[in-house]
């Protein structure tokens, strides 16, 4: 088994590097890893309806989907990730509490009451500290979790604050819980760095035959490539969610407008648009410009502007009416 170095803060390249280990490499390996402020949903979520859009784009937050089902994290640099990548045992293919037990054993060594509890989370006095997920492919599972040890919780908060009401879909939806970091709960005073030293130092004693494992050049390529051909990619992070019909209501300028899309593969399939009560023709330019058209906040920005709907271009906050499609 291999103890793989990541020392990235790149969101897209770590997720790609759990792809590479899982898929690419022929050895069992465990990983700890840490991203710079980004948001991470589950394959089969709508992103859309998991996300705050507007305080994402603000705040310039990647949103990455990763390989495994489950619900959407938040991850900062105070937020620590564990992955282990395992032969799977046919008998037993997903035990979340299994994979969880060394985690649990090295916080409890610490003074840290966390317990196994929910469906999937690791918890202290009820509140949440670390989710998990899993994936299989293969003869192979991949485990991972979050570790929330002092992350920026003002933050999570608000990105992952959505308008899950104005969605409809068969999209796994997120479970939201109340959370806590970890440094809170210790018995003295731990670092950031020496949390993860003394994780890995466990990690070793758990698994006595773990070698440390630097990636080389072919590696970081391989990874790389990965990143880019999927992980940067729209189509991957938000086109890829189910089929959903997204339904919205907004005031300007002394008007009420409502839209309805019917959103399939991430482009619109079908668009309904009211103004005041007044259904926009079929063959109205933006009812013709949605059509087929990535639900996607730079794409639609750029079709509003484009036909200037509602004199768009002429709005003091033209993010109003862009969020009416969001």
């Amino acid at each position: 088994m291999l103890f793989f170095e990541n020392t990235s803060l790149d969101p897209w390249f770590n997720i790609a590097t759990e792809e590479y280990l899982f898929k690419h490499l022929d050895r069992e390996a465990v990983m700890l890893w840490r991203s710079h402020p980004s948001i991470i949903v589950g394959k089969h979520q709508n992103t859309l309806a998991e996300i705050n859009l507007e305080y994402i784009r603000k705040n310039n937050i990647p949103v990455v989907r990763r390989l495994s089902g489950g619900g959407t994290v938040f991850h900062d640099p105070g937020n620590i990730n564990f992955t282990f990548i395992k032969k799977a045992d046919k008998d037993n293919l997903v035990n979340f509490q299994s994979h969880t037990q060394p985690v649990i054993d090295f916080l409890q060594s610490l003074g840290v009451d966390a317990r196994f509890e929910g469906k999937n989370d690791l918890r202290v006095n009820g509140l949440k500290i670390s989710g998990n997920a899993e994936h299989i492919h293969k003869d192979k599972i991949l485990h991972h979790g979050t570790l929330l040890f002092d992350a920026n919780l003002d933050h999570l908060y608000e990105a992952i604050k959505a308008k899950e009401e104005n969605f409809d879909s068969k999209a796994v939806k997120s479970i939201r819980s109340e959370v806590a970091n970890i440094s809170r709960f210790l018995q003295y005073p731990v670092t950031r760095d020496e949390f993860m030293i003394k994780l890995k130092a466990w990690f070793f004693q758990h698994w006595p035959n773990l070698e440390l494992y630097t990636p080389d050049q072919a590696d970081i390529r391989s990874i790389n490539r990965i990143k880019e051909e999927k992980y940067t990619k729209w189509e991957w992070n938000f086109g890829w969610s189910p089929v959903y019909v997204f339904k919205n209501r907004i005031h300007l300028n002394e008007k009420e407008i409502s839209v309805e899309l019917k959103v399939r593969k991430g482009r619109v399939e079908t668009a309904l648009v009211f103004v005041d009560g007044k259904k926009l023709d079929e063959k109205h330019m933006l009812i013709k410009g949605l059509e087929n058209h990535p639900h996607n906040p730079d794409r639609i920005e750029d079709l509003l502007a484009e036909i200037n709907f509602l004199g768009f271009n002429g709005l003091n906050e033209p993010l109003t009416l862009l969020m009416l499609f969001f």
